[in-house]
């Protein structure tokens, strides 16, 4: 059974369906871009992703949005 996402994650994948680039994210997040960059890139390693269009690709399989 797959784990329910977090909502850190849940808030990443968000912004990253609407466009947002890590300079964004991190504005948005209230953090550093290397902290958002490196937020994006675990979130896309639990996604199993290469990109950001197949983190929220797969992001809708497990029904995350």
């Amino acid at each position: 059974m797959e784990e329910r996402p977090s909502e850190e994650e849940l808030v990443l994948v968000r912004l990253l369906h609407a466009g947002f680039k890590d300079q964004a994210i991190a504005r948005q997040l209230g953090v550093s871009v290397r902290t958002a960059t490196r937020r994006v890139a675990a979130l896309m390693r639990t996604l199993d992703a290469g990109t950001r269009f197949q983190a929220g690709v797969r992001a809708r399989e497990r029904g995350w949005i």
